[in-house]
């Protein structure tokens, strides 16, 4: 079996940003072509456009409707890809020494050429981050995108994982999370970012930052017209005005107000 390192020198990771993910699904695609069409191994897609397509991907997004107390609904949208665990089960397991966690940055990698394809890794992970590539039967998984981040032969604003440098709401960033003064880790302690999981005991060096509260979802009285339909006589109660209706707060109450102008 393969050890971890004692220590790492360095964590790089991600966070994450769910207040501000959108859901576009830009980070899959560029992860996608960053593997496929430049400097990372080739991610396979068989039968794509069949009855049984199947194909590999390293960062995929879940997304969740939430229901919470008063507020409103809210639709979560959740990236996952792997978490670079200082106590990485995948590595532990893995029988020929194929998976390993880099000492100098904390990444965990795969050699292909040591994978024997059998899948252990695959179920010692929590995160299901671990895919197996249809077309090479060797397991595939987020590097973080190491061929950019050290590579000088890309323009400096380049040299981060691709999926944080397509991210067109900015909900993906990239960082030391061992340094304490670095900006992810401050925008951590800063919005109380979390662990995935950490029952699991994996010590993921990704976080997530939480979803800012949303509005409360009052629910005003039905506003009807002053004037009764003339058709029917109006023999109940007197239709609620704008004055007996409570008053609903944030951005929902802005928007009444403006449509009462209208």
């Amino acid at each position: 079996m393969t050890a971890l390192p004692a220590t790492t020198h360095r964590k790089l990771g991600l966070v994450i940003d769910l207040d501000t993910c959108v859901g576009c699904h830009a980070c899959v695609i560029s992860c996608k072509g960053w593997n496929t069409e430049n400097y990372g191994a080739p991610l396979s897609d068989l039968d794509a456009y069949g009855g049984e397509p199947e194909g590999t991907f390293l960062n995929r997004v879940h997304t969740f409707e939430v229901t919470r107390d008063a507020a409103p609904p809210m639709v979560v949208h959740f990236p996952k890809s792997c978490l670079h665990c200082d106590n990485a089960p995948c590595v532990t397991v893995c029988p020929t020494g194929a998976s390993y966690k880099r000492a100098e940055d904390g990444i965990v990698l795969v050699d292909e050429s040591a994978c024997i394809g059998c899948g252990l890794c695959a179920w010692a992970c929590p995160y299901g981050a671990r895919e197996m590539d249809g077309a090479e039967r060797v397991m595939k998984k987020c590097t973080l995108c190491v061929d950019r981040i050290h590579n000088e032969n890309l323009p400096e604003a380049d040299r981060e994982p691709a999926c944080v440098r397509t991210c067109p709401a900015g909900a993906r960033h990239f960082g030391d999370l061992a340094d304490p003064e670095s900006a992810v880790s401050q925008l951590v302690a800063a919005r109380d970012g979390f662990d995935l999981m950490p029952e699991q005991g994996t010590a993921p060096v990704n976080k997530y930052l939480p979803p800012r509260p949303r509005d409360t979802l009052a629910t005003p009285a039905l506003r009807l017209p002053d004037t009764p339909h003339t058709d029917t006589p109006h023999t109940g109660p007197a239709p609620p005005t704008t004055t007996d209706r409570a008053p609903v707060p944030g951005l929902l109450g802005w928007l009444d107000r403006a449509l009462e102008r209208l």
